[in-house]
């Protein structure tokens, strides 16, 4: 693993904000020839920058590759990013003799010591349950190493806390000594989730916590994240690229592609008056549930390029349709739009947002 650059004092952030991402950037090195140089690097996730309000959950949604995934081990460390700050309002740091209740910290910036007291604080959902947990461990020895790393409680109380947990996401605790594949994959994921929850964390990073989920199952699973959210205080970073279960649980979304953030609204904002011509196609696969409403549905041309050379400008101009229109293509090809804030909560990385009429998600009600 690559060392944390040295500490310094983190500049301000938002005062609203738990998480604030600026200019983040992660690319993976490719070797070539005989003696294994670099040639090239693969541009994983290039200059990405969003804030997560305390108390909500920011959906994070785009194709698969784009990115997204990337992001949110990035924020956790549990890969290096290359540059940017990922600054987080933590309670564990604070002094309290000093009266401080939080302090804010650059997470890619800290020391090994530090950056472990604030993983209490930051936890992770993995995608695979099946791959996420140790099969050699039961239940009970899952939930209880978080405790035992950061050397919290007795054996008594880690075992009172670990009944509280299995309860609090629907398990029975009489189950705790059984081992990972004696339970379904949805009973998986909940013991991942109460992992998350053990040491009462403030944020949680869901890295598509149901698409390995039967689609019954997937609903169970959101109801447990929306109420246990409301239960604790989280804030959740939710990680998909199924656009309808993202609007059933995020409060904003922000939309990726080829590495960019290309769209940050609200979710209303952005289901029903969407600014990006990317969000427009993503948003015309979403289903409705009316069998009488037909709409069209808008394919995009050609293939997501490689992020190992994405092309200049804006990365969407070679599948964008209103790019060919209008003598846009001139400037979209060669000058790369900047992420601005185009009113209310929403923000947009599109030159020519403003001269759009973009469709979003119709409701059902419009096809009576």
């Amino acid at each position: 693993m690559a060392q944390a650059k040295p500490e310094t004092t983190p500049p301000a952030m938002r005062p609203d904000a738990l998480l604030e991402v600026r200019h983040l950037t992660k690319y993976f090195p490719v070797y070539g020839g005989l003696l294994r140089r670099k040639v090239a690097d693969v541009k994983a996730v290039d200059d990405v920058s969003f804030f997560v309000r305390e108390g909500e959950t920011l959906g994070l949604v785009g194709e698969s590759g784009c990115g997204k995934t990337t992001v949110g081990r990035a924020i956790l460390r549990l890969i290096e990013p290359t540059s940017g700050e990922v600054l987080f309002r933590s309670s564990v740091l604070a002094d309290a003799s000093k009266g401080e209740k939080s302090v804010v910290v650059d997470l890619a910036k800290l020391g090994k010591e530090r950056l472990k007291r604030v993983r209490r604080e930051v936890q992770m959902i993995f995608q695979d349950p099946n791959s996420s947990l140790n099969p050699r461990m039961t239940v009970r020895d899952i939930l209880a190493e978080p405790f035992e790393i950061h050397k919290m409680g007795s054996k008594a109380e880690i075992d009172d806390r670990i009944v509280e947990l299995m309860q609090n996401v629907g398990l029975r605790p009489e189950y705790r000594n059984r081992y990972p594949h004696q339970f379904s994959g949805g009973q998986r994921q909940r013991i991942g989730i109460a992992r998350a929850l053990a040491l009462r964390p403030k944020l949680i990073i869901a890295d598509e916590p149901v698409s390995a989920l039967d689609v019954s199952i997937q609903g169970q699973v959101l109801n447990l994240l929306e109420d246990l959210q409301e239960q604790f205080g989280l804030t959740y970073v939710f990680v998909a690229h199924d656009l309808s279960v993202v609007e059933h649980i995020s409060d904003r979304v922000a939309v990726m592609y080829l590495g960019k953030l290309v769209e940050l609204a609200s979710s209303d904002d952005l289901y029903r008056r969407p600014k990006h011509p990317y969000t427009e196609a993503l948003l015309s696969a979403v289903p409705i549930a009316d069998p009488d409403y037909r709409r069209e549905r808008i394919i995009l041309e050609g293939n997501v390029p490689s992020p190992l050379n994405p092309p200049p400008g804006c990365r969407f101009h070679t599948r964008c349709p209103y790019a060919k229109q209008g003598g846009r293509m001139e400037k979209c090809s060669t000058e790369s739009p900047q992420l601005r804030h185009v009113g209310h909560d929403q923000w947009v990385a599109c030159h020519f947002a403003d001269e759009l009429d973009l469709r979003g998600v119709e409701p059902p009600a419009a096809s009576a």
